[in-house]
């Protein structure tokens, strides 16, 4: 990797349509997530951990936020050219948006021509994960191949959720099919109850993705998608590596949290994903000092907690509190607290996710909910606790009966 330049791009311009309302003010990668942290900063992390330093974002919809978020929090040194660049839709191919992950790159191509890398590593930007990039990088410049596709294993019965790579049987190294949310997928060789899922994580010679997405982009066809146009044509071609996560050492992991990964693009996921974070041995562990996730560490005092007006304990158990909160005689059980939040005497939080500067009242009850920031908890109110008179309220309330209240409202 050393005698070979490297430069990052990080795919950040989708939507976010199933996150809503957590997507209703903000980019999908702005999403705040386990306290502290944004969804990009875990793309970022793995980046700048794997040894890049020129690595551009390209945005689109509703960036300001996570524009905002990259210029202040990821300032690297400009002295040896080294940036986190926040780069948004330029239209510099007429007067259009991206029309895809691949249109993005097209778009942006000028900034492939000003770098002049040999290799590319394009990468999403609302997964949490670790990974060491400069392993799967030595492992494309030895496969010779244009293009290389992280892949992690998931249960075959999982597999009508992701694009599925069958291996070459002849060279388990390529690709033989990309197949998009198979109903019928063939279990691995080594592992019959396994397929190889991609991460939407790839390593590119630069030459060969400038020619990819140029001739993608004379395609009317096209839906110009990275995973559903260009990595099928390099597989039609035989010239598609894929790179096992579980060949991937990063220092510090455990034997839990070695192959974590998740896609958090549903309200569903991306609770689940806030669980795995707070049991004593998580399944996702953030307190890897090894490969820390670095985010904006605002200047905040330590969280507090302590006896409410009464005298009366709280408790916390199983949870995760950021800077800056204040927990007063509250219980608090299974949940993720994010910045200056506030919990008043007698309150209940259990089983839920609450974003930056949220205030719940004395004797209120909050049960599997995810309060978006600035959310005030008037004394006495409930949030989780009947789905029907949530949905009058006009929270989002998903299947499984995660109620969602969105940003800056007042429950009563």
């Amino acid at each position: 990797m050393a005698s070979k330049k490297i430069f990052g791009i990080v795919l950040a311009g989708g939507e976010g349509k199933r996150l809503m309302p957590l997507t209703a003010d903000r980019a999908k990668p702005a999403v705040p997530f386990g306290g502290n942290y944004r969804l990009i900063d875990f793309a970022l992390s793995n980046l700048i951990n794997s040894g890049l330093r020129q690595i551009v974002v390209l945005t689109q919809y509703k960036s300001h936020s996570l524009d905002r978020h990259v210029s202040q929090t990821w300032r690297l040194d400009g002295i040896t050219s080294s940036y986190v660049a926040s780069v948004p839709a330029q239209q510099r191919l007429g007067k259009r948006w991206f029309a895809g992950s691949a249109d993005a790159i097209l778009q942006s191509l000028n900034l492939l021509r000003d770098e002049k890398p040999d290799i590319v590593v394009v990468v999403g930007a609302d997964h949490v994960y670790r990974m060491d990039f400069s392993q799967m990088i030595d492992a494309h410049i030895a496969s010779g191949a244009g293009v290389t596709v992280a892949a992690i294993r998931q249960p075959i019965s999982l597999a009508d959720q992701f694009g599925v790579i069958e291996l070459d049987a002849d060279d388990p190294t390529r690709i033989a099919q990309f197949l998009e949310k198979p109903k019928n997928a063939v279990g691995l060789a080594d592992s019959p109850g396994e397929v190889l899922a991609s991460m939407g994580n790839y390593v590119f010679d630069a030459d060969v993705l400038i020619d990819a997405v140029l001739r993608d982009g004379e395609v009317p066809t096209s839906n110009h998608d990275m995973g559903g146009d260009i990595v099928p044509d390099f597989v039609s071609r035989g010239d598609a590596a894929v790179y096992d996560l579980n060949r991937n050492e990063v220092p510090g992991a455990t034997d839990r949290d070695r192959y974590y990964w998740r896609d958090v693009g549903t309200i569903e996921s991306f609770f689940d994903a806030h669980q795995d974070l707070i049991s004593a041995l998580p399944i996702f562990n953030l307190y890897n000092s090894n490969w820390p996730i670095f985010s904006q560490q605002l200047n905040s005092p330590p969280a507090k907690f302590v006896r409410d007006s009464k005298g009366n304990l709280g408790t916390t158990i199983d949870s995760i509190v950021s800077l800056g909160s204040l927990l007063s005689g509250a219980h608090i059980e299974r949940s993720v607290l994010g910045p200056w939040a506030t919990v008043e005497s007698g309150a209940q939080v259990v089983d839920s996710i609450v974003f930056d500067r949220v205030r719940i009242g004395p004797d209120s009850i909050i049960r599997r909910a995810i309060l978006d920031k600035e959310v005030v908890i008037s004394p006495g109110a409930t949030v989780g606790v009947d789905a029907d008179a949530d949905r009058a309220r006009g929270f989002t309330v998903t299947d499984s009966g995660i109620t969602v209240v969105g940003k800056g409202v007042t429950v009563s």
